[in-house]
């Protein structure tokens, strides 16, 4: 069975640390804040890594849910809690479509008249 190359290659995410390269200033800041951010705080860092990979479902990023599927197993998170934070991310993305809806409804209501 041949590889075929999809347009995202895994090795990238490897790379990611390179998006300083053409403009260092705010590829630093990024990195600075990002590293602030998913610090313990209010949230444990678990907590945090099931959230990034809730948020990387719903954006559909391939190279986060790799990379956030591995810190939640690092940050103790287990295969359930993650399918379940999945799962929330479904549930709010299909929420926000069905709530578009009543846009939709007046919308008819008003030319229907």
């Amino acid at each position: 069975m041949s590889q075929q190359k999809t347009y995202f290659d895994p090795a990238d995410l490897g790379k990611f640390g390179n998006i300083t390269e053409f403009q260092a200033t705010m590829g630093k800041k990024w990195f600075d804040y990002y590293a602030e951010v998913m610090k313990e705080g209010a949230l444990t860092e678990r907590e945090k890594a099931l959230i990034a990979l809730a948020v990387a479902h719903s954006t559909q990023c391939p190279y986060c849910i790799d990379a956030y599927s591995k810190t939640c197993l690092e940050k103790g998170a287990d295969e359930e809690q993650m399918m379940e934070a999945v799962h929330v991310a479904a549930a709010i993305k299909s929420g926000t479509t069905l709530v578009y809806s009543v846009q939709m409804m007046n919308h008819v209501k008003k030319i229907s008249m």
